[in-house]
């Protein structure tokens, strides 16, 4: 029986051109001036000191900036830039810049889920602080009452299975007792191998494969949790 869910954000709860059309050109046209005014936060150093020890070299702060700027073109799943954007993304959304999006049919059957007492969990490349941000000023109001609690990448890489199973020691569960949702493959056969169950979001394919190496549903009115 499933206790708990945990669920990836981009292409699963919530839509990838979002991020990609919204929330990165938003970091990006904004990293420059943010980073130079915030600069001597403790919180802003630590990261960019983070930058300079990813590239193996004491950075400038005009230096940091262009690398983060070009890990954001390359679409890297680096912790400080991570952090970064985070911090940047919290002044769109206090100023009403935008709102997080979510598919109608995940806001709609997390609610369901809540209330029949499964607990459910974010597991995303995007920082913890992000992901609180997305959910808090969501198109359908506050939604984090719904989520017990958040994973990031200081778990480890969504793509490795060591990932899932310090997932399921923190929520407090057999892997076996958690579904793990997602729209990547690697993500989903890194959990299995975890030993937790599995759902392939599929939202934009043509159609469902029956003979997907994992479970295949189009949206979430469609996860059976049987």
């Amino acid at each position: 029986m499933i206790k708990a869910i945990v669920t990836d954000i981009e292409g699963t709860t919530s839509s990838l051109s979002f991020v990609k059309d919204v929330l990165f050109p938003y970091a990006s046209e904004h990293l420059a001036a943010y980073v130079t005014s915030h600069a001597e936060e403790s919180v802003v150093r630590e990261q960019l000191e983070a930058v300079g020890k990813e590239v193996g070299k004491v950075l400038s702060i005009d230096e940091a900036v262009q690398q983060l700027l070009r890990w954001i073109d390359e679409d890297k799943k680096i912790t400080p830039l991570k952090t970064l954007q985070g911090m940047i993304w919290e002044e769109g959304y206090r100023s009403g810049d935008f709102t997080g999006h979510f598919y109608e049919d995940a806001v709609r059957n997390m609610r369901a889920w809540r209330e029949k007492g499964i607990r459910i969990y974010i597991y995303s490349s995007g920082s913890v602080h992000a992901q609180k941000l997305l959910f808090g000023f969501s198109d359908f109001g506050d939604l984090t009452p719904l989520i017990s609690g958040y994973f990031d990448t200081h778990v480890g890489h969504k793509r490795e299975s060591s990932s899932y199973e310090i997932i399921a020691s923190e929520i407090g569960m057999r892997a076996g007792d958690i579904l793990f949702l997602s729209d990547i493959r690697e993500e989903l056969d890194a959990a299995r191998t975890a030993g937790m169950h599995t759902r392939w979001l599929v939202r934009d394919a043509d159609g469902v494969d029956p003979n997907a190496s994992h479970p295949q549903v189009r949206n979430f009115d469609a996860v059976n949790l049987d």
